[in-house]
């Protein structure tokens, strides 16, 4: 194990990642964690707008956040956790997150064993440096997290045999999430039990990870007459736009929430979705989480890498030679998007839903 005593670990601490999506991929690894450590207390040290996404899990005991707001901006924040964390008396850190950041603020904690990825020129700082398996680069991004747990000799290397489909990255939702779901459904006039259609059409990375809008208009128009169905239109605050256009080309009626819930209720009212039809995003990564049914539509970038680790989704994406590219904007046609059909889409989406509930898709 390189030098590491597992037995004498007994207060670990996971200071995870900043961002939904790596937060969702990076549980599989949690998980061993807790297998290998199981009498030991797990303390995950987040920032405030990911700890949601953690509300309601049995791998760790605890969730801590890290905030760097109201005057601890900057090195004086730094110093406010690190003497946070120091009072805790940790015996080691996995650093999750592959910032210079993460491995200063452990050190400066006096956390005596601090793993991660030797990266962002932190190896001097670490006294468990880890080299990036380059095999990784070819696998899901879930096994670049496990790459930190077995590159200690402390699980098999599952890079090697890489079945992305049986990484687990369950998690639940918290009864607060779902009260306000409720609420916000009958806010706008949905009744209990309306079958409701999610649509996600924003992605932070850029526009060339989205779905034309128009078409994802379509596509929620066609379920919703089918199902007779509501149509929930998801998003950040900053995804406002994209998401008005959705709504602004329906010829039904959908619900507007971009950026007007919480994280935890956006988790609750993903769980009402019959089905979801989204981009590589965030929401993506947590409907796979929750067990949502899903579309994930790929276009910039790879399904290998990044795709929704639920038995419950069906990733489209056409296969054209410059795809993935993993840039921004598209500097050509954008023809990796343009040429996946409302027809397909919907065909997936209808398949998922009657499996979801032992029927056959309507007739077209």
């Amino acid at each position: 194990m390189r030098g590491l005593d597992a037995s004498r670990l007994h207060r670990i601490l996971i200071r995870g990642t900043n961002w939904i999506g790596d937060a969702v991929m990076s549980i599989p690894a949690m998980r061993e964690l807790r297998r290998i450590f199981p009498h030991a207390h797990i303390t995950l040290l987040v920032r405030p707008w990911v700890s949601g996404v953690y509300g309601n899990v049995d791998f760790v005991d605890e969730i801590l956040l890290f905030d760097k707001t109201g005057g601890q901006r900057g090195p004086a924040g730094l110093l406010r956790m690190s003497a946070e964390l120091r009072r805790r008396n940790f015996d080691a850190a996995f650093l999750f997150q592959n910032a210079f950041e993460a491995a200063l603020l452990a050190t400066l904690a006096r956390i005596p064993i601090r793993i991660g990825y030797r990266r962002d020129g932190r190896g001097l700082l670490l006294t468990h440096g880890l080299r990036i398996d380059p095999a990784v680069r070819e696998a899901h991004q879930a096994y670049y997290y496990l790459g930190i747990v077995s590159g200690l000799g402390l699980a098999p290397d599952r890079l090697r045999q890489p079945d992305a489909s049986s990484l687990d990255v369950r998690v639940g939702t918290r009864p607060e999430g779902k009260q306000k779901a409720r609420e916000t459904l009958a806010r706008h006039g949905i009744a209990p039990g309306t079958p409701l259609i999610g649509v996600n059409p924003g992605a932070a990375y850029g526009p060339a990870k989205r779905w034309l809008a128009e078409r994802g208009a379509r596509a929620a128009d066609l379920l919703a007459a089918r199902h007779r169905a509501r149509t929930l239109v998801f998003g950040s605050a900053g995804e406002g736009k994209i998401a008005g256009e959705v709504a602004g080309a329906m010829a039904s009626s959908p619900v507007v929430l971009a950026g007007l819930t919480t994280l935890e209720e956006l988790m609750a009212l993903l769980c009402e979705c019959a089905v979801l039809i989204t981009n590589d995003s965030g929401p993506m990564h947590l409907a796979a989480a929750l067990g949502v049914p899903q579309v994930a539509i790929f276009g910039s970038t790879s399904e290998k890498a990044t795709g929704p680790l639920s038995p419950r989704a069906r990733v489209v994406r056409e296969p054209v030679e410059c795809s993935p590219c993993f840039l921004r904007s598209c500097p050509t046609d954008f023809r990796c998007m343009t040429r996946i059909t409302v027809d397909r889409v919907v065909g997936e989406a209808e398949k998922l839903m009657a499996a979801r509930h032992g029927s056959h898709p309507p007739a077209s």
